[in-house]
Parts: C-alpha cells; sequence; structure tokens
C-alpha cells in the first residue's frame, strides 16, 4: 500500500496555531526547523545586539521571524536565525504581526549541531534566488562568517576579517567580535 503525504497550502501553513514548535513550509511539508542549543542561543543573541547597535533608523533586525518567499515555483515560509529589512524594502509604519512579506536584505543561518556546511549553502542559494540579497552563515566550530552574494562567489570571513559590505552601510563588525561578544571560545 502507497502512502500519500498531503501538502498543504501557504494558507493553510500561515493559519496553523502557534506552539512550542516553529515550522517552515517547504515543499508544500511543515518542517520543524532545529531547537538552538547553547552556542546557537548565544550566536543569535550577539548578532542581535551587534546590529541592533548599528540598525538605528535604517530598518528593522528580526529573530526568527518568518519570511514567505518563493523556492522552486513554490511558497516557502522558512525562518532565519536572523534577518535584517530596511525601511526602504519594507516601510516603518507597516505594523503588522505577519510574516515579512518580501525578501529581506539580509538573512542570518546558524549552522546547528547536526547540520552541515553543504546544507546551509544549499539553503544560501535558495535565499538569494528568491530575491534575499545577502545571507551570512555562521559556524561556531570554524568561527567563521560566510557571505553569499547573487552575484559573486561567498566569501568566508575569519579573525578580523572585516563584514562591511556596500548593502549595509556603515556596519563594521568582524567574526572575532561576533565569537566574542557571544562568548565562544
Amino acid at each position: 500500500m502507497t502512502q500519500v503525504k498531503s501538502q498543504i497550502t501557504l494558507q493553510e501553513f500561515i493559519a496553523l496555531p502557534e506552539g512550542d514548535i516553529t515550522y517552515e513550509l517547504v515543499d508544500g511539508q511543515a518542517k520543524p526547523k532545529m531547537s538552538p542549543k547553547r552556542f546557537h542561543s548565544r550566536l543569535t543573541l550577539a548578532l542581535s545586539v551587534l546590529l541592533t547597535q548599528w540598525v538605528q533608523n535604517r530598518g528593522e533586525v528580526g529573530i526568527e521571524w518568518a519570511v514567505t518567499l518563493k523556492r522552486k515555483g513554490r511558497d516557502w515560509v522558512t525562518v532565519p536565525d536572523l534577518l535584517y529589512i530596511s525601511y526602504s524594502r519594507l516601510q516603518s509604519d507597516v505594523i503588522a504581526d505577519e510574516a515579512c512579506p518580501i525578501p529581506p536584505d539580509l538573512a542570518i543561518e546558524i549552522i546547528s549541531f547536526d547540520q552541515s556546511f553543504g546544507e546551509m549553502s544549499a539553503k544560501a542559494t535558495d535565499y538569494l534566488d528568491a530575491g534575499v540579497m545577502r545571507v551570512w552563515v555562521v559556524d561556531a566550530r570554524a568561527k567563521t562568517v560566510t557571505i553569499f552574494y547573487p552575484d559573486a562567489r561567498p566569501q568566508t570571513k575569519s579573525g578580523v576579517d572585516s563584514l562591511e559590505d556596500s548593502l549595509l552601510e556603515g556596519l563594521q563588525i568582524t567574526p572575532l567580535q561576533i565569537f566574542q561578544q557571544a562568548g565562544i571560545p
């Protein structure tokens, strides 16, 4: 006997009740997101602090804010660990409690213990294909930040390498600052 998995629509996914588990909509399926561990949590907090210090009147930083995008022609609701969206893309007077309706300027994914860099690289490519302008993949084990661009090869930064980017004007941080702020040895 063949078992058929039912597909859910974007509207059905959005209507799901909130709970203790965060889900992403991938290929018509509600898939649970990894539960963050200690270093992941510390990195999320450190990045939030550093980005919030910079963002002043430029846009909004979100932690695990769902984003409604398209992936391979299908509805995709992803939940980046952090995102930044400029007020030029999402007006500051938009106050709605919903998934971010447009691709953010920056999506940040932190590699969890049971994820691979390859998985996160594929997700970064999906983000770029969906209109996200930059993707950072943060690796706590290697203490690196890999930046993915829509029109150039990814660049991996470590130590005192600058994460400066014309898209993120005035942001001057390094991987070393991020990992020190997170208290990760």
